[in-house]
């Protein structure tokens, strides 16, 4: 196997993905539009997008570390707009975009075009989400968005092998689409609720870091694995554990988090950055593989499906948003009135990703009947169209959409007012402990490491409060700032008499890498302590 390929997409993507944070182009983007330009560079090799490698190996983990950083209690008091959307939204999307295909597109079966429609009915949500943090969207729709994109992929997914089956001669009927939907949601989730407490215990009692660290990793595709092993939704046992496990990660020791974290930030911006890029560089397969269909057909029958892709996102949302509320007095009562640019706002965050191009190269050559699928070229084609239209039309719109709307952000605010009273509330706390803890003779301390203890809790609890207040009127810094910078110019001192006294041969190397870990962790405590 040669790996040099494969080294050098991760490494462009990386380099790229780094590159657009210096740019107004959201890094999802710039990697797509990259790659429909590398993929006709002489030299640049062909990049085959295997389904068998996308669902199993690069969907989980990037379902994870999505799932890790979602909040259960927000996903949970938006569980009606998250449900509406990631499994109402894509059911409504398979039968009205593939019935509108059906009529579109002569010669084309109604089995083959509800494939098609299931294939393009799950939004990626992950340049949606990126841009609306980079822009500063409410927390709300964030949530909505993130929630939708967690959950959907496992809706589409089920819908597709339903379509397949029907459109390959297996036979399928509504009962039976009904009972595989029902038996692949509550089977994911069940593998879900019975690995999330026994890993849980594994992360919490393993105290060696390699191993720590390992099981992180398997973590995903061992819920992805288990529950696709018993014809369940591998996407809903993945979401399920990541989201007990980032609920209860307080209950993991502290360097267990750093490493994890550390680890699953460089995973998912390789592996998300790789996944863009991929998309871009199958546009020569599927133009390669069109066939019978003329360009001036092919492009016609893309402009058209993505439209009512489009518009069908819209006809659900707005309903979806305001019937409930209409029929229940009790929502009118406990939800704030909703703006209408809300539900436009989640409406054109709609975009398509890598999960559906994954779907679309999985469909089969022949049916049961050894006949050629019918359209196959056609609906991959379509799919490539759609996932690329949404990404460039709706992704390079949405930000200025967003400010046009002026729709209210977060209020850094009252975020740092919340974040000082919840940190003067535990400073009390730990204060009260700690003069409990230091009447205990067993507790004893010299008078200035008690002093220390205490300026530290003192210090976390007011450096909140200076954020609020006015910065130095000489060099512009806030009061953060300065410790910050005074911090790192102390351990960066301490850090170069350790090298050079490893240089003089006073200490070894495995000392150095003691006392300088020390350091970093207490150069990571120092920046957390004003982190806002």
């Amino acid at each position: 196997m040669d790996v040099l390929p494969l080294v050098a997409l991760i490494a462009a993507s990386a380099a790229i993905a780094g590159a657009a944070r210096r740019t107004p182009v959201p890094a999802p983007l710039l990697l797509v539009g990259v790659g429909l330009i590398a993929a006709y560079v002489p030299g640049v090799p062909e990049y085959h997008l295997d389904p068998h490698v996308v669902l199993p190996l690069i969907l989980p983990p990037l379902l994870h570390t999505a799932a890790l950083e979602s909040s259960y209690l927000d996903l949970r008091a938006n569980v009606r707009p998250v449900a509406l959307l990631s499994v109402g939204y894509v059911l409504f999307a398979t039968l009205v975009v593939g019935w509108l295909a059906y009529l579109l597109i002569p010669d084309l079966p109604l089995t083959a075009a509800l494939v098609l429609g299931a294939v393009i009915a799950p939004p990626d949500a992950v340049a949606a989400t990126a841009i609306a943090r980079r822009v500063g969207l409410p927390s709300r729709i964030t949530t909505i968005l993130q929630g939708e994109s967690l959950v959907n992929d496992a809706t589409a997914i089920t819908a597709y092998k339903v379509a397949l089956a029907a459109a390959v001669g297996e036979g399928a009927s509504w009962a039976g689409g009904i009972q595989e939907f029902l038996v692949a949601a509550v089977g994911g989730i069940g593998v879900g609720l019975l690995l999330m407490v026994p890993i849980h215990w594994l992360r919490a009692h393993l105290k060696e870091s390699l191993l720590q660290n390992t099981l992180s990793l398997l973590i995903p595709f061992v819920a992805y694995a288990a529950a696709e092993q018993v014809h369940a939704s591998g996407v809903l046992a993945v979401v399920v554990v990541a989201l007990y496990l980032g609920h209860r990660s307080w209950q993991v020791d502290f360097e267990t988090r750093l490493q994890e974290a550390a680890v699953w930030k460089v995973v998912g911006f390789l592996l998300e950055s790789a996944v863009f890029a991929l998309i871009g560089l199958q546009l020569p397969v599927v133009l390669g593989e069109l066939g019978e269909y003329s360009v001036g057909q092919a492009v016609w029958y893309a402009v058209a499906v993505f439209v009512c892709v489009v518009a069908v996102r819209f006809v659900w949302s707005y309903p979806a948003t305001y019937l409930p509320r209409v029929l229940s007095a009790r929502i009118r009562e406990r939800e704030d009135d909703l703006d209408w640019r809300r539900p436009l706002i989640v409406s054109w965050a709609g975009m398509r990703g890598v999960v559906s191009l994954a779907i679309a190269f999985s469909i089969p050559m022949v049916t049961d009947h050894d006949e050629p699928f019918p359209a196959r070229n056609l609906v991959l084609f379509l799919t490539f169209t759609t996932v690329i239209g949404t990404l460039v039309v709706q992704g390079l719109s949405l930000p200025w959409l967003i400010r046009v709307l002026k729709l209210p952000g977060r209020d850094a605010q009252a975020q740092t007012l919340a974040e000082a009273q919840a940190q003067n509330a535990a400073s009390q706390a730990a204060e009260a402990r700690l003069r409990e803890l230091m009447e205990d003779e067993r507790n004893s301390l010299p008078g200035p490491l008690q002093d220390r203890l205490r300026t530290v809790l003192e210090r976390r609890r007011n450096s909140v409060w200076e954020r609020l207040g006015q910065s130095n009127p000489v060099t512009g810094e806030s009061a953060d700032d300065t410790y910050r910078r005074l911090a790192r110019e102390a351990i960066a001192a301490e850090r170069e008499v350790f090298v050079r006294m490893r240089d003089e041969r006073r200490i070894d190397d495995e000392l150095l890498r003691t006392l300088l870990r020390k350091l970093d962790l207490e150069e990571a405590a120092a920046h957390r302590e004003v982190e806002e």
